[in-house]
């Protein structure tokens, strides 16, 4: 996953990489700010090279008393602080929020040996090394002032949990490896029902990209979860990425599933718009600063968007052997570039998000911010306005400030969703908090 996750680099590059002690190395952006963002990017020539971009925000965490910077006519404060590695964000109906406190699992496949070693350190110094929680907590503000102030211990003995979905009576949660079921009663502050196995999920010892995010369909008939490649351009070969890169529609009752679309290197961010599916999909690394744009699409039941052979429509990648024309061919562009290597990993579609206008009807996503640009990238929540359903206009900014002048992550924006109460919840998992955006 873009951020945090490894990638393939060669072991001449790491031995250099190591000499240099992690420092910053590799090329630099030459696209004008915004070129490569909105529905027609502008896509440069690759970069390639022995050296790839190395560029590091180290997580320093927030000094006392500080927060993120909102937007012109909006207000931050901590909705809750002192978690650990909060990733994902859910409301429930009753107004309470479910937090997955979750890190990668052990991984000992995924890139062993020297390539490991390196991408360790550079997780370290990114905020991302440490070991998973495996819980989801619950948080409630009881008196209505924009601050939790019951906080429990929802469920635990998960494995590296993300996507949470409720439909009925049901919560679901997406592990690493497994779709779980448990029976839920509106306002209970735990759950000690072991839950049930709705269905496998790919993971094992390779699983690259980790986590698997959810979400119910407005009918209730199914779920939908990201599950994101095992490589950055399948160097790990095509045989390790059988069903990853895709998104996969699963029967809430029986657990069957499918493929509803696939070539989505990582589609993280997953959202309804109407009966409309949308994801934010991490794109491929190692192709230089300005390339390649993350981006947010709606979903077309059987489609093909192109990985690991094209990117933003028919771009051959050339590192990919052997060449698939045929799959070129039919790859689909997506909607919305959100920028190269932002690492836009939460996605929420509002019709009615609470905040003033006007950032009241589109998309939030939260960028958790790039490893392989050189400027940093990403490292704030934007939103990107709607209207009939689609995006219509340039992104704003809705939280920035999580970077300070010495080039280190004070945090770093992951999930967001609209609280029902006026308010947008930002999980940062580098900062241990999440932050509720209103207006002023």
């Amino acid at each position: 996953m873009r951020g945090f996750g490894p990638e393939r680099v060669t072991a001449p590059a790491l031995c250099l990489l190591v000499a240099l002690g992690l420092a910053g190395c590799g090329d630099q952006s030459l696209l004008p700010p915004g070129a490569d963002v909105g529905p027609a990017p502008r896509i440069v020539a690759p970069v390639t090279g022995v050296i790839p971009t190395l560029n590091i925000a180290p997580a320093v965490g927030w000094p006392a008393g500080e927060t993120p910077t909102a937007a012109p006519g909006l207000k931050v404060t901590a909705f809750a602080a002192g978690l650990d590695h909060p990733r994902n964000i859910h409301v429930l109906p009753n107004g309470d929020v479910l937090v997955a406190e979750s890190a990668a699992p052990p991984k000992p496949d995924d890139s062993p040996g020297l390539v490991g070693f390196v991408m360790r350190r550079v997780m370290a110094r990114a905020g991302a090394g440490g070991p998973s929680a495996n819980r989801i907590t619950l948080l409630r503000d009881t008196d209505g002032d924009g601050v939790a102030d019951l906080r429990s211990v929802f469920l635990t003995g998960l494995n590296s949990p993300y996507g949470m979905a409720l439909i009925g009576d049901r919560l679901y949660v997406a592990n690493t490896d497994a779709i779980m079921r448990y029976p839920y009663r509106r306002g209970e502050t735990a759950i000690t029902d072991p839950g049930s196995r709705l269905t496998d999920l790919p993971g094992g010892p390779l699983n690259h990209h980790w986590t698997k995010n959810l979400v119910a369909s407005p009918d209730g008939r199914f779920l939908y979860v990201g599950i994101g490649s095992n490589s950055n351009v399948g160097e790990n070969g095509m045989a390790a990425e059988d069903g990853r890169a895709q998104i996969w529609q699963v029967d809430a009752r029986t657990g069957a599933h499918r493929p509803y679309a696939t070539g989505l290197r990582n589609p993280n961010g997953l959202a309804f718009s109407g009966p409309t599916l949308w994801t934010a999909v991490n794109e491929r690394d190692e192709l230089g600063s300005d390339l390649v744009p993350d981006y947010m699409t709606s979903v077309r039941d059987g489609g093909f968007y192109g990985w690991p052979y094209s990117y933003f429509g028919q771009h051959v990648d050339g590192r990919v052997t052997p060449p698939r024309p045929d799959l070129v061919a039919k790859a689909i562009v997506p909607d919305y570039a959100l920028g190269a290597h932002t690492a836009s990993l939460g996605l929420a579609i509002a019709t009615d998000s609470g905040l003033p206008r006007p950032y009241r009807t589109g998309a939030f996503v939260g960028q958790h911010g790039s490893w392989n640009r050189k400027p940093l990238s990403g490292y704030k929540v934007i939103f990107v306005p709607f209207a009939g359903g689609k995006p219509a206009g340039a992104p704003r900014d809705v939280l920035t400030g999580f970077v300070n002048a010495e080039g280190e992550a004070k945090g770093r924006p992951v999930g967001v969703a609209p609280d029902g109460r006026g308010g947008l919840l930002v999980a940062d998992d580098a900062g241990n908090t999440i932050w509720r955006v209103t207006g002023r």
